[in-house]
């Protein structure tokens, strides 16, 4: 169980069908995704052991079985709150090249690798480089 804060809401259309995304997320939810305070809440799940500081992002169970053999090879570590694939473009970059980010760390892993994947998140963050407010994902796209 992943801990993030809400950042959007449950509005639906007249045929129940949540709306899209940039009409859903709140005015906070903007700021806090805008600054990445809302990945704040996910250092309790370093704390408990469930996560990394730094490691593949965690996503639905539910697109497991969309991934490839190779992608598969991102859950041979822990997930992250942040990792290679945030580095090198954040949302700013396709699926596809955010799986070969992820392999390509698994296959990578070291404590130096680490240091450098910290030490450039907290620039990244500080300037509020690669990020898109709104994260579509879109399992079809693997």
């Amino acid at each position: 169980m992943l801990i993030k804060f809400r950042t959007m809401q449950d509005l639906k259309d007249m045929r129940e069908n949540l709306l899209p995304d940039e009409q859903r997320i709140t005015p906070i939810g903007r700021f806090l995704r805008r600054t990445s305070l809302d990945e704040i809440p996910q250092l309790w799940n370093v704390l408990k052991g469930e996560m990394s500081l730094v490691g593949p992002r965690p996503l639905l169970i539910e697109y497991l079985p969309k991934y490839s053999s190779k992608q598969r090879q991102r859950h041979n570590v822990k997930p992250g709150i942040t990792g290679w694939a945030q580095i090198n473009g954040r949302n700013a970059i396709s699926w596809t090249q955010k799986f070969e980010y992820d392999v390509w760390y698994v296959e990578n892993i070291s404590f130096l690798l680490d240091l450098k994947i910290l030490f450039r998140t907290v620039i990244k963050v500080s300037q509020q480089q690669g990020i898109t407010i709104l994260d579509n994902f879109d399992v079809g796209k693997f």
